[in-house]
């Protein structure tokens, strides 16, 4: 009998947000984990986390019937609380009520609350679901995370990072995150690589949604096999994703 422990998912949402249209590649919003964080602590990733009881409630209320939800409102709040940009809601907030419902999620109020007093509603056709990862850590908490794209809104305001658990937060094309992870000079996990090699595929926001709706959101576990002597970890071939394995000595994992 194996020994091997796992703990049960913890549901979480992210959120990758495309910038303005212009020339050249497409550019996504990108932050940087404090180096203390326990969760991949000083890599790049796309603003998100937990699901939390508050937004299983206010989805229950206001999303009745909508099988990501919870995920959807998450990965909303988590973008105002990490990067200060509103997506997914309406009319879209002033730069004033932007600020207020900010420091209220630093503080811990209610999300639907805060909606509410600034005469706010959830918009949730504006993110996409993309994809859905659950990779299974021995001995770790293990997150079971939905993905979405959004495009961001006219008249949005400059992201801020919020200087807890991130440290920096900036736009940046898909394959220019993969080359500078590949010279060195950041880190990204490897379903973050994956996701940034999938995203690099496209020349804009509606080639991301095209795809997302061809192949689904099926669970994406990574597993570890042999091949040819080495051991690789690696993906399904079938969704949506242009590389499936990397060996394992060289995947960095949360």
């Amino acid at each position: 009998m194996s020994d091997t422990v796992y703990a049960d998912p913890i549901p979480a949402a992210t959120l990758v947000l495309f910038g303005a249209s212009g020339d050249g590649p497409p550019e996504i919003l990108i932050v940087e984990r404090a180096a203390a964080m326990a969760f991949a602590g000083g890599a790049l990733v796309f603003p998100g986390g937990r699901v939390d009881a508050e937004d299983r409630a206010l989805a229950l209320r206001d999303l009745s019937g909508d099988e990501h939800g919870a995920a959807r409102i998450a990965a909303i709040r988590e973008m105002i609380e990490e990067a200060g940009v509103a997506v997914g809601l309406t009319p879209q907030p002033d730069a004033l009520q932007l600020a207020a419902i900010r420091s209220g999620l630093h503080h811990g109020a209610a999300f639907g609350e805060l909606l509410v007093a600034h005469g706010l509603r959830l918009d949730p056709a504006a993110l996409t679901p993309f994809a859905r990862w659950c990779p299974r850590h021995a001995n770790m908490r293990i997150f079971d995370t939905m993905f979405f794209v959004a495009r961001l809104p006219e008249g949005a305001p400059a992201p801020v990072v919020d200087a807890t658990e991130n440290t920096r937060v900036f736009w940046a094309s898909a394959q220019a995150v993969l080359d500078d992870a590949d010279a060195g000079r950041v880190t990204i996990i490897f379903p973050t690589r994956r996701n940034l090699e999938r995203l690099a595929q496209y020349a804009g926001f509606e080639d991301a949604v095209a795809d997302a709706v061809h192949h689904g959101t099926p669970m994406i576990t990574p597993w570890t096999e042999n091949r040819d002597g080495a051991d690789y970890l690696c993906i399904p071939d079938d969704a949506g994703y242009p590389v499936t394995a990397e060996r394992l000595s060289d995947a960095k994992r949360a």
